[in-house]
């Protein structure tokens, strides 16, 4: 552990590690969490944890914390937020308040394993950005696993960019400073990360086992986490489906052209199917100018609202700080 001042003169002790862990309603995941990263890490290391409680229906046992055998805070949130905003205040307060080598980000119910920890410490001596952890498959049904992949396809198709990880990974002190300032993260904290351009890599490693109950992953959450990755791209996107309407609309005005010139030019015509033929093709390009239209009236609105900025806003969602400190 290392002695840092800050700017108002303060002295600070800088851990190697310190984990940023959302929490909800999943406590009994968290002390064995916290326990088996103690034991893996005690020994090699200085760390300590930030929970941040996403206004958890239940509480935890606040004597637990005391009886470790490192430094502990839990961020009581005003309301439920969601996982993606959760992390991006955990990581804003971090950089204000706690300075460490590494910030390591993870879930607490056991999917995420602490042993890959390990694993991304050692591809962070080869390589200085941040590295995700590309879990090798899902624990879930094969219907949900399908579904889970045309997300995935979806964001591809939509956005040019893929998207193979989730939330677990180990960030270098200087690139966190940098990523509470994009407003990104907000809304996907990892599409945010691929939106920023900073740099990062993937670590292929296996997925844990939860530790307790069943994955809070369901059908409408992985559709809201979806449209939630793809908003991050909301301009790219939107100028794709751009691309594509005036496509339509300029299909739609050569299929009209033809049928005028085979109705008028022809002999091929058959009674009445020129005009079911340009009247369906009249409601394609209403739908495609529609289409076009909306899009851009949306894009413009986007521009004229105030993104949040971790950074800058994260203080207005913390309603009270628990520290557990093992040498008080």
């Amino acid at each position: 552990m290392h002695k840092k001042v800050n700017e108002s003169g303060v002295v600070q002790l800088e851990d190697e590690l310190v984990f940023v862990i959302p929490v909800y309603n999943d406590w009994d995941s968290v002390e064995k969490l916290l326990l088996e990263i103690g034991k893996l890490l005690s020994a090699t290391c200085s760390f300590s944890c930030i929970l941040v409680n996403d206004s958890s229906d239940n509480d935890p046992d606040l004597n637990f914390f005391s009886t470790l055998g490192h430094m502990t805070t839990i961020i009581e949130l005003s309301c439920n937020l969601g996982h993606q905003k959760a992390i991006a205040i955990g990581l804003a307060y971090v950089n204000k308040n706690h300075p460490a080598n590494y910030i390591v980000v993870m879930d607490s119910d056991g999917e995420d394993r602490p042993e890959d920890i390990l694993q991304l410490l050692k591809r962070a001596q080869t390589f200085k950005g941040i590295i995700f952890a590309n879990r090798s498959k899902r624990s879930e049904g094969p219907l949900f696993r399908l579904f889970y992949k045309c997300y995935k396809l979806l964001f591809s198709l939509l956005t040019g960019k893929k998207i193979s990880f989730g939330n677990f990974c180990l960030i270098p002190k200087k690139y966190v400073r940098k990523m509470v300032h994009v407003s990104d993260i907000w809304n996907h904290f990892s599409g945010g990360i691929i939106r920023s351009g900073l740099p990062y890599a993937t670590e292929a490693t296996q997925r844990g086992k939860r530790y307790f109950g069943e994955s809070k992953m369901n059908f409408t959450r992985l559709i809201l986490h979806g449209f939630s990755s793809v908003s991050v791209y909301a301009d790219f996107m939107a100028m794709r489906l751009m691309i594509l309407s005036f496509f339509l609309i300029g299909v739609t005005f050569t299929g009209i052209i033809v049928v005028a010139l085979i109705r008028f030019l022809t002999d091929l015509a058959v009674p009445g199917w020129a005009t079911f033929t340009v009247l369906g093709l009249g409601i394609l390009l209403f739908l495609a100018l529609f289409l076009a239209f909306f899009l851009l009236f949306n894009v413009l609105s986007l521009k004229t609202q105030k993104a949040v900025i971790p950074a800058r806003d994260y203080v207005d969602y913390i309603v009270e700080l628990k520290h557990f400190n093992p040498n008080e």
